[in-house]
Formats: C-alpha cells, sequence, structure tokens
C-alpha cells in the first residue's frame, strides 16, 4: 500500500517555510498531497486558483506531490484521497495547543488517520503566510521568504 500523506493548509501564499517541510515529507512517504482550502475565518489575499498554480509552480521539481484544492471536512478529504497521514507543521510551541485540538478531533472523526507533526527548519520557524502578506502589503522586502515565482504573482495581485 502507498503511504500518502496530506499537507493541508490556505496557503496565502505558500512560503519557503511550507516548501522546506513538503520537500523533507516527500522522501518520507510514497506521495505527499498538498490540500489547499478556504479558512472560512480568514479573507484570502489570493484566490483559490491562484493559491493551487502558485504552489504547484513552487514544487514542479517534486515528482510525488500532488497540489489540489478541497472545501470538505479534511478527514473526508484525506479518505478520498486513500491518506493514511495528515501532515502538519509546528513553528512554536504556541502553535501546539490548536494543533494538538485539531489532531484530537480528527482522530475522533476518524480513527484511522494519524496526524504527523514536523517543525521547520530554523531559518524558516519565524516565516507565516500573513507575516509575508502584512511585509508586502507595507512595500516591504519578501524574497527571503517565498519563492520567486510566488512574490512576483503577490506583486501582480497589489
Amino acid at each position: 500500500m502507498k503511504k500518502i500523506a496530506i499537507y493541508p493548509g490556505s496557503f496565502d501564499p505558500i512560503t519557503n517555510g511550507h516548501i522546506d517541510l513538503i520537500r523533507r515529507a516527500s522522501k518520507l512517504f510514497d506521495q505527499v498531497i498538498i490540500g489547499i482550502t478556504q479558512n472560512s475565518n480568514k479573507t484570502s489575499f489570493l484566490s483559490i486558483e491562484d493559491r493551487i498554480q502558485a504552489t504547484s509552480t513552487a514544487l514542479s521539481d517534486i515528482d510525488n506531490i500532488k497540489v489540489l484544492g478541497f472545501d470538505t471536512l479534511l478527514v473526508d478529504f484525506a479518505t478520498e484521497q486513500n491518506a493514511q497521514v495528515i501532515l502538519r507543521g509546528l513553528r512554536a510551541v504556541s502553535d501546539f495547543e490548536y494543533e494538538f485540538q485539531l489532531s484530537g478531533m480528527n482522530k475522533h472523526l476518524n480513527p484511522n488517520i494519524e496526524t504527523l507533526f514536523m517543525t521547520p527548519a530554523e531559518q524558516y520557524a519565524n516565516i507565516s503566510s500573513s507575516l509575508v502578506r502584512e511585509i508586502l502589503l507595507l512595500g516591504g522586502d519578501i524574497s527571503a521568504f517565498v519563492p520567486q515565482s510566488v512574490e512576483k504573482l503577490l506583486k501582480t495581485k497589489l
């Protein structure tokens, strides 16, 4: 059986921290599915189509990934994709409580799907999509935080 992991998120935009985690996960699993969703608690900067395209472009050199949008419960999406694992990134201790809650709820909804937490490489620990957007909107340089293709897209959306 293929080991398939889902890495869900809004990826608005995808950052170098996300990409680091995906590259590392792609060595652990037969397939990594990047599941892009609309967070109902946030207003998106990029459309879901733009986020799928930006993510696909940024990861085009990795053979065992797939980028898909979804608008269902994560565990239902994981089941549809035959995934056994949900990947979640933890940048700081402050992320843990929320992620632990999500993990428990997902386990309740589908006990057959495991959650795996990964930490970013040290140089990416402070990068978040919301900080990247804020720096961009205030005219700052985001080139150290996102791939060049994503930076170009974001600048066209300003």
